[in-house]
């Protein structure tokens, strides 16, 4: 099983950042944590590495639904975005959250999760 979704677009790297939080909110996302890995590799290594950011996403009422069915999934929890440079142009990638269902594999889980990879494929095809 894919564990995420990828897209390359002709887009700058704040642009294409822009442009998912953009879609995700429309899908009832919000970006919770926002990792700037090339900024932490400089701050902790003292190394160069590409633009690359890690986007922590949460829909709170999906979120809330599965917690009331398995307390132990805030594990998995939030959705992870990355929007990294290659080659001139942005990639972005959204998590496959039916890996969820390898760990909680319930039919109210299985529901939850291909909800929830619905709304990240449309978020990443409407970039």
């Amino acid at each position: 099983m894919e564990y995420g979704f990828s897209k390359i677009f002709d887009l700058s790297f704040d642009k294409a950042v822009e442009k998912i939080t953009d879609e995700l909110k429309k899908e009832g996302f919000g970006v919770l944590t926002e990792i700037d890995v090339k900024d932490t590799m400089k701050k902790k290594l003292n190394l160069d590495f590409k633009n690359y950011k890690i986007l922590g996403a949460c829909n709170p009422s999906i979120a809330h639904k599965a917690l009331q069915f398995e307390e132990e999934l805030g594990l998995l929890l939030p959705c992870n975005i990355i929007v990294y440079e290659k080659e001139g142009k942005s990639v972005v990638s959204v998590f496959n959250p039916l890996i969820m269902t390898q760990f909680v594999n319930t039919k109210e889980m299985n529901e939850i999760a291909e909800v929830v990879k619905s709304k990240l494929i449309h978020a990443l095809e409407s970039v």
